[in-house]
């Protein structure tokens, strides 16, 4: 996974290497072919983002490999791990108290801009189709994601969207919603939340280009989206 950012910048996100913790010799990985700049990907598991220490050993590896921190991947689960999401994330919960907890998770995510300079902020709107299901915590089958009960609004989106924009503003750094294959966050739907449900003006769009090859057109999603 990789993108191509201003001025050139080519960079690499640690979800490539999401299911084992962080280390300082991923990062060099990343540096050693000529890559300039990550994305760091906020699941505990991969990186404790609660940790002060481990938050400054991040800025020291980021150093010494010679990167920058481009983004900071909003967290959309609570763990990962052989292959498996455990107990999702989003921010756009109807569940008031689920959307309470996802969007602490996602402030002490984005507070890593505190330590270590970011320009963005990536933030997923509700769960993609296939983490749907009527059971909370089911699973369809091995390697693949939880499925959970608890629907998505975009009242909630704007709500939470509009609060870690404020909180994100002071810090330098943009929140950038995600395409992802679900009807709040394809690419349409986000073009009209940005420009129209948004109180602010500085939330932009971020172009998976993966995902928007799963939920239809390419080639449209990218003209939508410019």
């Amino acid at each position: 996974m990789f993108w191509l950012v201003a001025k050139r910048q080519f960079g690499v996100s640690t979800h490539l290497y999401h299911h084992h913790r962080l280390s300082r010799g991923h990062l060099l990985e990343i540096a050693a072919p000529g890559f300039e700049t990550v994305e760091l990907f906020a699941t505990r598991t991969h990186f404790d983002f609660h940790n002060a220490a481990a938050i400054g050993d991040l800025q020291q590896w980021l150093g010494e490999a010679g990167l920058s921190l481009h983004a900071v991947h909003a967290p959309i689960g609570e763990s990962y791990r052989g292959g498996r999401w455990d107990a999702p994330l989003t921010i756009a919960s109807a569940d008031a108290a689920a959307r309470a907890h996802a969007l602490d998770q996602a402030e002490q995510a984005l507070y890593i801009a505190r330590r270590v300079p970011t320009s963005v902020f990536v933030v997923h709107l509700g769960l993609p189709r296939w983490q749907r299901g009527d059971a909370a915590g089911d699973r369809s089958g091995p390697g693949t994601e939880p499925r959970v009960a608890t629907g998505d609004t975009r009242d909630g989106a704007r709500r939470s969207v509009d609060h870690l924009a404020a909180l994100a503003a002071p810090l330098g750094v943009k929140i950038a919603l995600e395409v992802i294959p679900n009807e709040l966050s394809r690419a349409g739907s986000l073009v009209h939340f940005v420009e129209e449900d948004l109180e602010r003006t500085d939330v932009g769009i971020c172009l998976d280009f993966g995902h928007a090859h799963l939920d239809g057109d390419l080639v449209d999603t990218i003209e939508i989206v410019s």
